[in-house]
């Protein structure tokens, strides 16, 4: 395959660009575009072959060239690149393409109401308009790809772009669902029809990418990749973690994405833009800094790094950007030997609420999923070594197994975590997870279920160990529980109901009425043996409502599970991050150590009566920023290694003091900026 490995320090080149615009491409400057390249350190750059206006950027006899072009912009692009040894990827539209959109209405997809649905329905609203994969589209967008493929046969990779599928009642999808004996009035095979459909694609599209060479790359971009969908895998090459934490995924949402898909076994980029907002935004500008925590943050999390980046509809490429993009990329260049070929190394195991509910056409599936975030939000801030999992991966390696608040245990799952237990595994369970359809446990907890709490919120007083700093008094606790009733386990603490539920007909001052001085007699949680199960949802709630006393019931609970075999130790604050990765080959660890503080600004409205305009086409927004790096103070380490003989800090090549013990070795770094690799020799 000719992109094995893939490069660290990619582009992603957006060239979305309106018919209204003239001159298209006439600045396009090969040693210009050459200098931006060098000046930003890059080693690959996507460029496009077709947009979401439906324009070709090189001669066509399939689309249509932008009416304003009139070079093969394309062609200039790969050559230039050619001479300075960086790869090209190709872009090209699929789900969007505004000119056969407006050419074939009758090829958008429909809703059940008879709508047009995708990013715009009027023809009077601005911006792109989605097709269905299962209209006569297909069979045009697959002769678009061919063709590209044909003309550009040294392109490094084709990138396929809005790869989604609605449950569509277009004339094509109504026949098709009544030819396979789906009733188009239910919803649920609506949904059946489109999976079917995007399958299709999936399939018809990667051959036509590989219509001239076998081995040319492909990834299908979805904006998110869906934890568990191992389905249309065999399609792809590689994986494209879109995620722009200041465009609407912010920082939690990377890691979690990273968590998973590094037990794929697949080569896998991270991509976050330079933009301050998000795509399509000229003249935005992110802080250099907080390009280096991004960058920092993919290579520690075991990813290479995309940068997304807008071309000027004139070809000229930006320095100024490429100038931002260089302070993150010159890091990463010189880290890349600590990075390549490193695997995770992982005490938690987290199966995914999200893959566990893949098939539920009940569940909503979107970019985050709470359970998922807010878990992993607690593993990444008490600085946990984790990973993300689905059910079909292994169990075996991992210290401790987490289900979060909604995990539906079907046979195949409990017998394989019954297998775990039986090794000597270890089982946290919280909310619903592990409950039959009758709402009983399923595993051992050494307790009975009552139902749920008919309380809402309810209040807990958790055993010592488990209590936030200095607070002994009830905790309020927002998400209902279940009834929780102790027999031959031992309780991790009181539940305490308030007087009543707020409600017109009784209520108690601001919020919520208080808790009885009494316990209730049910208990807040259990711990039988191996297994420990909590009664409420905590890891949405700490999602929803991020109470730091929260946090310390969780990590109180998972640090009693994991006891002595908890492999790293720190005294960095919530705000830091690590990971401990293992270069096999050069029989090292490499710790990752990375620091930032992000500052919500902005707002999510104008101000009232200030005359100030709301903004049009541009509303204002909240945004989560990185601006000042500061150095972290003073960092001890402590890390469950044996035969370690050095510890060294990179790339400054810098020796680190010591101590092993019968636990492993401890040091202490100083400080550090940003992000710090520990490398630990064997």
């Amino acid at each position: 395959m000719k992109q094995k490995k893939l490069r660290y320090r990619q582009i992603h080149l957006d060239f979305h660009t309106s018919p209204a615009i003239p001159e298209i491409g006439a600045r396009f400057d090969k040693a210009q575009f050459q200098e931006a390249l060098k000046i930003g350190h890059v080693d690959s750059i996507t460029c496009f072959s077709s947009c979401h206006h439906g324009w070709s950027y090189h001669p066509t006899t399939v689309a249509r060239t932008h009416p304003n072009l009139s070079s093969n912009l394309l062609r200039a692009q790969i050559d230039a690149c050619a001479e300075i040894g960086v790869k090209v990827p190709v872009y090209m539209t699929a789900g969007v393409d505004n000119i056969t959109a407006e050419q074939h209405p009758e090829w958008r997809e429909i809703s059940a109401d008879g709508k047009i649905v995708g990013w715009t329905g009027s023809p009077i609203q601005a911006g792109f308009k989605t097709l269905c994969f299962n209209s006569p589209y297909m069979g045009f967008l697959v002769e678009r790809i061919t063709e590209t493929v044909t003309m550009f046969p040294e392109a490094d990779g084709i990138f396929l772009d809005i790869i989604h599928q609605a449950p569509c009642c277009c004339v094509w999808c109504m026949e098709r669902m009544k030819s396979d004996g789906l009733d188009p009035e239910n919803e649920g095979d609506r949904i059946e029809n489109a999976r079917r459909v995007l399958l299709d694609y999936f399939r018809r599209a990667t051959d036509a990418c590989k219509a001239v060479d076998p081995d040319m790359p492909v990834f299908h971009n979805s904006g998110h990749i869906t934890i568990g969908r191992r389905d249309i895998l065999p399609y792809f090459s590689h994986l494209e973690l879109e995620s722009l934490p200041t465009g609407g995924w912010g920082y939690d949402h990377f890691p979690v994405s990273a968590k998973y898909v590094a037990g794929l076994d697949m080569p896998f980029l991270g991509m976050t833009g330079k933009f301050h907002t998000t795509w399509g935004e000229f003249g935005g500008y992110k802080h250099p800094n907080a390009l280096r925590y991004e960058c920092a943050a993919m290579v520690a999390f075991g990813s290479t790094c995309s940068v997304g980046d807008q071309l000027h509809p004139s070809g000229e490429a930006d320095l100024s950007t490429y100038r931002v993009i260089g302070e993150a990329y010159k890091d990463v260049e010189i880290k890349e030997p600590w990075c390549r070929g490193a695997r995770n190394v992982a005490d938690i195991g987290l199966l995914a609420s999200a893959a566990n509910h893949l098939s539920d056409p009940e569940y909503k599936h979107s970019r985050e999923n709470p359970a998922d975030t807010g878990a992993s939000r607690v593993l990444l801030e008490a600085q946990y070594l984790f990973d993300i999992l689905d059910e079909e991966m292994d169990f075996s390696r991992y210290r401790l197994l987490i289900l979060p608040d909604d995990i539906v245990v079907g046979e195949a799952l409990r017998s394989k975590i019954d297998a775990y237990l039986a090794a000597g595994g270890k089982l946290l369970m919280t909310g619903a997870s592990g409950i039959d359809a009758d709402g009983n446990p399923i595993f051992a907890i050494g307790a009975r279920l009552e139902g749920d709490s008919p309380f809402s919120p309810d209040f807990v007083v958790p055993v010592e160990g488990l209590r936030p700093e200095l607070v002994d008094s009830p905790v309020v606790m927002y998400t209902r529980s279940k009834r929780l009733v102790v027999e031959s386990g031992e309780s991790l603490g009181n539940v305490h109901d308030p007087y009543f539920n707020r409600t017109y007909a009784h209520f108690c001052s601001h919020q919520h009425t208080p808790y009885t001085v009494e316990p209730s007699g049910f208990s807040a949680g259990v711990v039988n043996g191996q297994i420990v199960y909590l009664a409420h949802p905590v890891f949405t709630q700490y999602y929803m409502y991020g109470a730091v006393a929260y946090k310390a019931y969780i990590t109180g609970v998972i640090d009693r599970l994991l006891g002595d075999e908890k492999r790293i130790e720190t005294n960095m604050p919530s705000t830091a991050r690590l990971s401990l990765m293992r270069q096999s080959a050069e029989k090292r660890h490499v710790l990752h150590l990375l620091y930032a503080n992000t500052i919500t600004r902005g707002a999510n409205h104008a101000p009232s009566g200030s005359g100030i305009a709301s903004g049009g086409n541009h509303p204002p927004k909240t945004v989560e920023v990185i601006e000042d790096l500061l150095p972290l103070h003073d960092v001890e380490i402590a890390v469950k290694l044996d035969n370690v003989t050095a510890v060294r800090l990179e790339p400054q090549g810098r020796p680190v003091e010591f101590t092993q013990t019968a636990e492993g070795v401890r040091f202490s770094i100083e400080s550090f900026t940003c992000h710090q690799i520990v490398v630990l020799e064997q």
